[in-house]
């Protein structure tokens, strides 16, 4: 809501792409091939790329001598290369997280179980629960799987139905809203560590999800939530793309392709931009390869 005191900014006018390029210019970003910067700017809004242009812009609103355009589109590049390849890791781990939880619910309260509110923790909202299932069967009625429940099953649909109609954030909320010895119990089973921890992760997990899936900067960004540090980690998480990568680490459910596949991956592609990136603005440290390698410690006490 605007502050009713603050005089309100005219709106600005839509600009073309050569006086888009000239504002660039005349902020002191170099531009080598203005026919190709032009081409780049019909594909990629202004708005979105010179928000990379950010962490060279002085107070002046120029930018940092040898800014150029060139290097400012390679830090695009990897930027939306490196979604691309978190995005696809977080598929694998949302595709098992569903597959796990509601394999552990419904072998603890049968198919139909998460319609009793009995079965969940005193903060669920239960009516709002079933409320959003309904809603989401309504939207997905032309769905295979929904129309054969609505023919066959009068309707009825077995949690390990339900969980494929919810969204990261609903099967997030789905974890945190269980009994708390049934968390216990997951967390244990899967990742050797405490219920708080996979909470926080798969909170996390869900926030970095939504950024990958709204083409979100993640460079110099900020994310939502600091996740939870297993204790005898050698690294304290923070809220940088980095934190949200080791995340990605502990929840990801083989640990071979991680290191053979994933690490690689991430490792190719930050050798492939290193002329254009600063590891510091997604928040990676000096020994970072050892860190994205280092198993996660085993927790004593996650029975407590």
């Amino acid at each position: 809501m605007c502050d009713e005191n603050k005089e309100a900014r005219d709106v600005k006018q839509p600009t073309s792409f050569e006086e888009q390029l000239n504002k660039i210019e005349k902020r002191g970003c170099i531009i080598g091939d203005k026919t190709w910067a032009k081409e780049v700017l019909k594909q990629i809004n202004y708005y979105r790329l010179t928000a990379y242009f950010l962490p060279y812009k002085e107070v002046d609103e120029t930018y940092v001598e040898g800014t150029t355009f060139n290097n400012m589109y390679r830090t695009y590049e990897f930027d939306r290369k490196l979604r691309q390849l978190l995005f696809s890791a977080i598929e694998e781990i949302e595709i098992m997280l569903r597959a796990q939880l509601s394999y552990y619910y419904a072998h603890k309260y049968g198919p139909l179980g998460y319609e009793d509110e009995n079965n969940f923790n005193k903060k669920h909202n239960h009516e709002n629960f079933l409320k959003q299932i309904r809603k989401d069967i309504k939207s997905n009625k032309n769905q295979p799987m929904v129309k054969h429940h609505e023919e066959h099953y009068g309707g009825k649909f077995p949690i390990w139905v339900v969980v494929e109609l919810f969204t990261i954030g609903q099967l997030s909320f789905f974890y945190s809203d269980m009994i708390r010895a049934d968390k216990k119990a997951i967390a244990k089973r899967l990742y050797g560590t405490t219920d708080k921890n996979v909470e926080s992760w798969i909170k996390c997990l869900t926030d970095l999800r939504n950024f990958c899936a709204h083409y979100s900067r993640l460079y110099n960004a900020n994310l939502v939530s600091i996740p939870a540090t297993p204790d005898g980690f050698s690294y304290r998480l923070k809220r940088k793309v980095f934190d949200y990568i080791i995340v990605l680490k502990f929840l990801y459910f083989d640990k071979v392709k991680w290191s053979n596949e994933i690490v690689l991956q991430i490792e190719t592609l930050i050798e492939e931009y290193s002329d254009s990136i600063e590891l510091e603005r997604i928040g990676f440290p000096e020994n970072w390869k050892e860190i994205l390698k280092e198993k996660m410690p085993t927790m004593p006490n996650i029975d407590k």
